[in-house]
């Protein structure tokens, strides 16, 4: 496996292609493209999260898939320790669109060194998780609109993923802001106040800010086929989320496969041993995502 970090911009250190691109070995078919899978951790856009970057990559590279992970545009540079003492400037600007900007160069410098990496550049999934799937959401349904193309030129297939796998995604702020208000003394009232000023730049965003960014009202039959899992009882990004984007999906008639578990927190990622921060995070039923998500991308790029 070869491993190589990239940055994406000139001027922007913080953000980077992280590659795990499975060796072409005369043990197996060489000269083989493979397909791929580019990873979008969560983290509130605060920051990226390791349990949902190296952990995810190995996974999809040990069933046949180049990996990458894209460490995009967050609000602080150390996450998770500054969230107990927030940098008073962030030198380098989490705020929406940048991020978006992130993973549409991302998909490009992919398909780009397609030849170079043996990439199947028909078959690349976007996975995200959390924030991660809030962004994937977000290049799935804007990978042709204006504001990519007006920022990094064309075509806007070199944006468009073939594939979207969105785990517990933030889709709809206005609705999370509403829901989470109902909680009496919410322990996550700051840690939700913190992600809208990494998204929005301030506390407090206006309704019209929040739904400027929120994907279900971009999607289009052009959206590529989609796989959403979620809990029910999740206590950050509430299931409502991924149903109104599936029911988005399900209007304009977007291919769709969406799992719903009874139980489990936010942030599982695999749900096992090897992303577990602690035993709470290892969810026995919720691991079956892993296989139903590999029948589900068999199947779509078949």
């Amino acid at each position: 496996m070869k491993c190589e970090t990239i940055q994406i911009w000139p001027d922007r250190p913080d953000v980077t292609l992280t590659t795990y691109l499975l060796d072409d070995s005369p043990d197996f078919q060489t000269g083989k493209r493979k397909p791929a899978v580019l990873i979008l951790p969560g983290g509130g856009y605060l920051g990226t999260s390791d349990r949902e970057a190296e952990p995810i990559a190995v996974f999809f590279a040990a069933q046949g898939y180049h990996a990458f992970v894209l460490r995009y545009a967050v609000l602080f540079q150390s996450y998770p320790h500054d969230l107990a003492r927030p940098p008073e400037k962030n030198p380098f600007p989490s705020l929406f669109p940048q991020p978006l900007f992130d993973v549409a160069a991302a998909l490009r410098l992919i398909r780009s060194r397609a030849a170079q990496w043996l990439v199947d550049p028909a078959h690349i999934a976007v996975s995200g998780f959390s924030a991660g799937g809030h962004l994937a959401a977000s290049i799935g349904t804007q990978w042709n609109s204006p504001l990519l193309l007006d920022r990094l030129g064309g075509p806007a297939a070199d944006f468009r993923p073939d594939a979207l796998i969105l785990g517990y995604p933030m889709v709809d702020y206005v609705l999370t802001t509403q829901l989470q208000a109902r909680i009496p003394d919410n322990p996550l009232t700051d840690f939700l106040r913190l992600c809208e000023v990494a998204a929005f730049g301030h506390m407090e965003a206006s309704p019209a800010e929040k739904d400027r960014i929120n994907p279900a009202h971009y999607v289009s039959s052009q959206t590529p086929p989609t796989f959403i899992w979620h809990t029910t009882d999740d206590e950050l990004v509430p299931l409502e989320n991924s149903l109104e984007l599936a029911a988005s999906l399900k209007k304009v008639g977007v291919p769709l496969e969406m799992h719903i578990f009874a139980h489990g927190h936010h942030g599982l990622a695999l749900a096992n041993e090897q992303t577990a921060a602690d035993p709470n995070q290892i969810n026995l039923p919720v691991q079956a995502w892993t296989g139903l998500v590999l029948t589900w991308l068999r199947r779509t790029f078949s």
